[in-house]
């Protein structure tokens, strides 16, 4: 059962023009936020403590926040670890001699919260080294994702095909990223995970476009010429794509109203890349397709007949 069948192609490529232009201004933007302002880097990247304490009672963070805020330390991160009473303060990098020391301060702290007592449970410290480490390993990852991208789609279908989809998954990328230098939301390696789930989840859906083109090119329609096919193949997949996307988003979507501090940006990474990702593979990928010329002779090849034999 389809959930949305139009009697004819919907013309996407007749608007792929203008959709192209609100991309190029939205990625230029997006450059320019990470340019000028840059990421708002989590202590996993930038260095810092983390002090994991278990209060007597349920507190509420606000409070807990206060507290550190007024003792000057505004930029530290209050969330639930595990259940309400756990929590797992993020301290930024406050020197060798302050670091070690964090545990005991943080006690002290909050022995002013009212009506609970506080337990630390665990303090470990993230030096500037490892969080360099660990941002080349999050780039060195994402270098790795698109290489493998290319590769496979060039492989599968037609080198052209591989450089629109790749063009198409880093503008998600790229936008993504842009968002978070734009609002300084904390990039951390939840959120470096969640991008690297767009590139995957976004190429899948570009995949599937693109089978569906060389499927149509397959089936001989030397009438259509080429926006005719994209357009045919966006149409026939759409219900596919309502549907897969919706249920998709609605998930998401939850987590991000309800998920806690925790799965807060992990969740609004993975929003923004879904609906950038469903926009990317209609009006990015595939008008790139139809920029670039891709005709039915690159993707099918003439079929050689065979010699009649000689009786």
């Amino acid at each position: 059962m389809e959930l949305f069948h139009p009697r004819q192609d919907i013309p996407f490529m007749r608007h792929a023009l203008w959709f192209n232009a609100v991309s190029l201004i939205t990625f230029v933007a997006a450059v320019l936020f990470l340019a000028l302002r840059g990421l708002n880097l989590s202590i996993e990247f930038t260095g810092g403590t983390l002090v994991e304490v278990r209060s007597s009672e349920v507190v509420a963070l606000e409070a807990v926040r206060d507290v550190l805020a007024q003792a000057g330390l505004r930029e530290a991160q209050v969330q639930n670890f595990g259940s309400a009473r756990d929590l797992l303060i993020r301290l930024p990098h406050l020197g060798d001699g302050e670091s070690a020391q964090a545990g005991e301060r943080v006690k002290t702290l909050l022995s002013q919260v009212p009506g609970t007592s506080f337990e630390v449970r665990r303090v470990e410290f993230v030096g500037p080294q490892v969080g360099k480490e660990l941002a080349t390993n999050g780039l060195m990852a994402l270098a790795f994702v698109v290489f493998g991208i290319v590769a496979y789609l060039a492989m599968r279908f037609e080198w052209r095909f591989a450089v629109s989809a790749i063009i198409a998954n880093l503008h998600d990328v790229v936008i993504i990223l842009g968002a978070f230098a734009a609002f300084q939301w904390e990039f951390s390696l939840s959120v470096l995970a969640a991008v690297l789930a767009v590139l995957g989840y976004s190429v899948n859906e570009t995949v599937v476009i693109f089978d569906r083109v060389r499927e149509v090119f397959k089936q001989r329609r030397a009438k259509m010429d080429t926006p005719a096919v994209l357009d045919h193949a966006i149409t026939v997949t759409m219900s596919r794509t309502i549907i897969t996307h919706a249920s998709t988003l609605a998930m998401v979507v939850t987590i991000l109203l309800f998920g806690g501090e925790t799965l807060h940006y992990f969740a609004l990474a993975l929003t923004i890349g879904i609906v950038f990702g469903i926009y990317s593979s209609i009006f990015v990928s595939a008008a790139l397709v139809m920029w670039f010329g891709v005709t039915r002779e690159d993707l099918v090849k003439p079929v050689k007949k065979k010699e009649e034999a000689v009786v």
